[in-house]
């Protein structure tokens, strides 16, 4: 089953986040404490959505959506990035990656988005694996880049 997050899922959204970092060998990296998802999520100006996948049988949050929308100056619309999506891997195989990612593709569809995106890191076979049975196609045309910590501050504070 999958559901919109409520305020009561942050503990368990900020669990997951953790336990996403440690497969993606970056735990240190995960430093979003519970009040940053809470106000990001259900804040006077969310910034962020999320789902919850659920376990049918014992109702247990296995899994999670967070996204975002973008918006495409090419097409005029919105889009859904989709920042992470996770899965415990006990439960792997068992449809709840693909009916979080249906349920994205829905929102997509139902409210004119036009693009659902999202990175995966080059060494996540098994993920790649996945999207593409779906029909995700990478955009090897681009390269992804990021400013943070000590580059981003400098830039920040260079005179306009």
């Amino acid at each position: 089953m999958i559901r919109s997050a409520t305020p009561a899922d942050v503990p368990v959204i900020h669990a997951l986040i953790r336990e996403l970092a440690e497969y993606e060998k970056a735990p240190q990296e995960a430093r979003a404490s519970e009040e940053q998802l809470r106000e990001a999520l259900f804040g006077e100006r969310p910034a962020a959505f999320a789902h919850i996948a659920e376990d049918d049988t014992t109702g247990e949050p296995v899994g999670f959506a967070l996204w975002f929308l973008n918006f495409s100056t090419w097409r005029g619309v919105h889009g859904i990035y989709l920042e992470d999506l996770y899965v415990r891997p006990s439960v792997r195989g068992g449809g709840h990656g693909r009916a979080l990612l249906t349920e994205l593709a829905r929102i997509c569809v139902s409210r004119g988005y036009e693009r659902l995106e999202w990175s995966v890191l080059n060494w996540n076979r098994p993920a790649i694996g996945f999207y593409e049975s779906l029909g995700a196609r990478p955009q090897d045309e681009w390269t992804v880049y990021r400013l943070t910590d000590d580059a981003l501050a400098k830039l920040g504070r260079t005179a306009g």
